[in-house]
């Protein structure tokens, strides 16, 4: 991916060449007075136009703790219901029908009821089955593709993105016979508690930037856990130094995607690599977010950085719950000789099955590719309007996904990023609810194009940004 090229405010480190950071040239400060008002205004928009949302809200939260599935839905003072959804777009209750450009992180990248995927899945429903707790050659067929396209030389499947994690971190411990592992401050990896450490922790708590202490939530039990910040690779290589036989694995995204998408400089991760094999430490690629949203085999391949083992989900399962853990032959030995068991009663089953199947032959590089150029197309767009109207923002990119970073300055590690303008960064993301177009909730501003995506769908993300620079400079 070629990086647009613009003199920075900041002497900072480019980043990876396969990646898109975009800093912007002039740049004036904006009016916080004015992003509160608007503020203001456009959450009284939200409310007049999705009163059946809030209804449904108080409904939920009798059954239902906030109201939602899982916390991260929750937002104030609620957040939209949706009742269907197809391609590229949703319906909510209230009628209105909105882009949907965060597409589960990842997990709808072939889109809502792909049509290849509802076959595959409706014909296992009706001819082969729901679940057979016995081996079948459904899941060896699946598994072999997944050899083949990731680069793995054993793997396997669990149901959700923290399990795989989760299992990954065990069969680390179990085969190096070492307690401790390394994750990055700031990055998600799921609920398991060994890596539910510093994920958006308060800086207060955190101490010194270049020396991060592990904030441990009083709920989790998490074993001896170290804490990095990305791309600081003087630090790490100083931690694997000084806990020298001590250290399992280095747990890490290759790029973070928890804290919009911090991108790595560039030998970064080959400087991990070389750390991790310098002290005998393995290095897992949490690869749940990137996975096939970073291109055809995922973010290891592309950044050419070859981790020990892997996790995947959300874009391997077309919206079905399918995750895997896998790497290499002697360390998947692990779980061979049961040095860690690894169970799961639903694992492998064959509608999960036949949803990969169908995911793996409409995830073609060219597919692939043709919406990664939509998504390159979006954000030029974008750093235009960016620069026409001075705004302290940089559009960031990585394959299929893209942000709206609002800081003048890179974003390179969990400091940077609460440096950043949430108050802006609120703002923008409301604009867009209240225009027909969903990213994630919070502060994150990141999207997703699916295959389902158009051009002319990004050009309303796009006119969005426009109209939403001409609003913050009135």
């Amino acid at each position: 991916m070629a990086v647009p090229t613009l003199d920075p405010i900041v002497d900072t480190p480019p980043p990876d060449p396969q990646t898109w950071r975009h800093l912007p040239g002039a740049i004036r400060p904006l009016d916080p007075d004015r992003v509160q008002a608007l503020l203001a205004v456009e959450w009284q928009r939200f409310t007049a136009q999705t009163p059946r949302s809030g209804v449904h809200n108080r409904r939920a939260a009798d059954s239902l703790p906030l109201g939602v599935t899982s916390s991260f839905q929750h937002w104030d003072p609620y957040p939209i219901a949706i009742t269907a959804a197809q391609g590229a777009w949703l319906t909510d209750v209230d009628g209105r029908r909105f882009l949907d450009l965060s597409m589960g992180f990842g997990a709808m990248l072939v889109g809502h009821l792909n049509p290849i995927v509802v076959a595959r899945v409706t014909e296992a429903l009706l001819q082969t089955g729901t679940l057979f707790v016995t081996p079948s050659p459904t899941a060896t067929d699946v598994a072999e593709r997944f050899q083949r396209r990731f680069g793995l030389d054993r793997l396997r499947f669990t149901n959700s993105g923290t399990e795989a994690t989760m299992y990954a971190v065990r069969l680390a411990r179990a085969v190096t016979g070492r307690p401790g592992i390394v994750k990055i401050e700031g990055g998600y990896h799921g609920g398991y508690d060994a890596l539910s450490v510093s994920v958006k922790p308060d800086v207060i708590e955190a101490g010194p930037e270049d020396a991060p202490v592990p904030v441990i939530p009083p709920e989790v039990a998490a074993g001896l856990v170290h804490v990095v910040g990305y791309n600081d690779l003087a630090r790490l290589r100083t931690l694997l130094r000084e806990q020298a036989g001590q250290i399992a694995a280095v747990v890490m995204e290759p790029v973070l995607e928890n804290i919009s998408i911090v991108l790595p400089d560039a030998g970064y991760l080959a400087g991990v690599r070389r750390a991790c094999d310098d002290h005998g430490v393995l290095l897992v690629f949490d690869e749940v977010k990137t996975g096939l949203t970073a291109g055809y085999a995922g973010a290891s391949q592309r950044l050419g950085v070859t981790a020990d083992l892997v996790t995947l989900a959300k874009s391997i399962g077309g919206g079905l719950p399918l995750a895997a853990f896998g790497g290499r032959a002697e360390i998947m030995a692990g779980v061979t000789d049961g040095r860690m068991p690894h169970f799961g009663t639903y694992n492998g089953n064959p509608l999960v099955m036949a949803a990969a199947v169908a995911v793996d032959e409409v995830c073609t590089e060219q597919a692939l590719t043709e919406a990664e150029q939509r998504n390159n197309r979006a954000m030029a767009a974008m750093d235009a309007i960016i620069a026409e109207y001075e705004l302290p923002a940089h559009t960031v990119g990585f394959g299929v996904k893209g942000a709206v970073t609002w800081s003048q300055d890179p974003v390179r590690n969990y400091r940077d990023y609460k440096r950043t303008d949430f108050h802006a960064a609120e703002l923008s993301w409301l604009w867009g609810i209240n225009r027909g177009i969903l990213t994630p909730p919070g502060l994150d501003e990141q999207w997703l194009v699916s295959l389902a995506h158009t051009q002319a769908d990004m050009d309303l993300l796009v006119e969005a940004l426009a109209e939403l620079g001409a609003a913050l400079r009135a």
